[in-house]
């Protein structure tokens, strides 16, 4: 049975554990190290990779301590060059090249964000569970089947960033740059509706905006639309 443990999943930090009970992977290290090694109980060197999307720092912050802590980050190049970190420890990696951490098949995939180079990944263990990770995108072009765990942004939603907008709670400009790097509550529903769900067990809501979403709201909608179980670090 696939374990998914959320460290922290804000614009503040972003880390997450997944692990198939065989081999345990850390999806973004964006949070103090500190924070990082209390949430796994001190127990990081049980940890055999970590995935890291792109270079912003609520994703990569402890990069540099994953590494010197002996764990291997798996990243785009140009990720890597904009985190400014090099060596052994950084695996470099390519959209759609798929590459194995111990018992994970993972197949990173391009994501829309204003980075070097965005990823997402697909992971798929030996017991043929399959976990999709995207988050800061605003679109994902690609169609998955057979999902049985999805791990997706769901930033802000139109109608409450717009009353932020116009009750002056939030910048104006600040929409244009939303609407081109994150993944709004109605674009979230379009993926979900457009890909095979016949399989899935729980739906992680990810990176939601400290004020522009509505953690019940957005856990209600997404339920409603699909029927699983959905859950909101």
């Amino acid at each position: 049975m696939m374990e998914i443990k959320a460290l922290a999943s804000s614009s503040k930090g972003n880390c997450y554990l997944v692990c198939d009970g065989s081999t345990s992977l850390m999806l973004e290290c964006g949070i103090r190290y500190s924070d990082i090694q209390r949430g796994l109980n001190f127990r990081v060197s049980q940890v055999e990779g970590c995935l890291i999307t792109h270079e912003h720092g609520d994703h990569g912050k402890a990069v540099k301590d994953v590494m010197k802590a002996g764990i291997n980050v798996y990243t785009s190049k140009g990720t890597a060059e904009a985190l400014g970190v090099s060596g052994h420890r950084v695996k470099t990696i390519e959209a759609r090249q798929s590459f194995t951490i111990g018992t994970w098949t993972v197949l990173p995939f391009e994501t829309e964000h204003d980075a070097a180079e965005s990823l997402g990944f697909l992971l798929v263990n030996k017991q043929g569970e399959k976990l999709l990770f995207a988050t800061d995108t605003y679109y994902i072009k690609h169609r998955f089947n057979g999902l049985t765990h999805i791990m997706v942004e769901a930033n802000y939603s139109m109608d409450i960033l717009k009353e932020n907008i116009e009750a002056g709670r939030v910048p104006a400009v600040m929409k244009k740059r939303l609407m081109r790097s994150h993944f709004s509550l109605e674009n979230v529903k379009e993926f979900l509706k457009a890909n095979d769900l016949s399989k899935v067990e729980e739906i992680w809501l990810l990176h939601l905006s400290d004020s522009n979403s509505d953690e019940q709201r957005f856990k209600q909608e997404i339920q409603q639309l699909t029927g699983k179980i959905v859950i909101v670090p």
